[in-house]
């Protein structure tokens, strides 16, 4: 079962580091924090924090569905995650 992250500080340093140097990305995060930050579970900030290790471009070419997670990224939890940004 999914748990709600429900710890403010945590959601708002993850809010914090989605900021990025490219204009799409931020644009695409905003949204997305908009739309579901009161909705994550645990997962999905598990998700969103491995995510956010990515370069800019790597994470756009992820969100712009020009590539699909390979390695440690090809898991549910962050399929489940990159279809809501791609989707916001």
């Amino acid at each position: 079962m999914e748990t709600h992250q429900s710890d403010p500080l945590r959601r708002a340093r993850l809010r914090w580091r989605s900021r990025r140097g490219l204009l799409e990305n931020d644009l695409i995060f905003e949204r997305f924090f908009e739309r579901y930050e009161q909705d994550l579970s645990d997962a999905d900030v598990g998700a969103l924090t491995r995510l956010l290790e990515l370069s800019d471009n790597d994470l756009m070419d992820l969100l712009l569905a020009r590539k699909e997670p390979e390695g440690n990224l090809a898991d549910a939890d962050v399929k489940r995650v990159l279809d809501l940004l791609r989707n916001v």
